[in-house]
């Protein structure tokens, strides 16, 4: 948790979306792997709970590598998770996620939700190039803009 008040703002401004966008898109340049941001305005029940259903609504578990990662925020609950399919997080392990964690949870502690989620972007982005560099014919699996619920 989070000791701060954010909740009363819209969950992204349309330019704060249109950066996240803009990060998922030049993070995935160079990976074949798939990043999604998925923005909750009040869950019910456990964090991680929530994060595996969007997870699994979105298809993430789908993609061909098993490479997709989700950031999932509970904008009201001051709560996130990130979750890592199975083929990237045998790659990194608890460690990377660890790091992740702490440098989008520096960024929420100031209010800055949007480079709160810029920089988990950049540092999955980076691992995701250094284990699954981008080849001739990938596709972008999934979409890009952040979902709502």
């Amino acid at each position: 948790m989070f000791p701060f008040s954010w909740f009363k703002k819209p969950l992204l401004s349309r330019t704060d979306e249109e950066r996240v966008i803009t990060a998922i898109r030049e993070a995935e340049l160079h990976t074949s792997g798939e990043i999604r941001v998925h923005l909750i305005a009040r869950m019910k029940g456990e964090m991680l709970y929530a994060a595996a259903l969007a997870f699994k609504r979105m298809g993430m578990h789908r993609t061909a590598q098993r490479n997709g990662v989700l950031i999932c925020v509970s904008m009201r609950d001051r709560q996130f998770a990130i979750l890592g399919d199975q083929g990237i997080h045998e790659q990194v392990g608890a460690a990377f996620w660890d790091e992740v964690r702490d440098e989008m949870q520096q960024h929420f502690k100031n209010g800055a939700i949007p480079q709160a989620l810029i920089s988990g972007i950049t540092l999955t982005g980076q691992k995701l190039k250094e284990h699954f560099p981008h080849q001739d014919g990938d596709k972008n699996e999934l979409n890009d803009r952040p979902s709502y619920a």
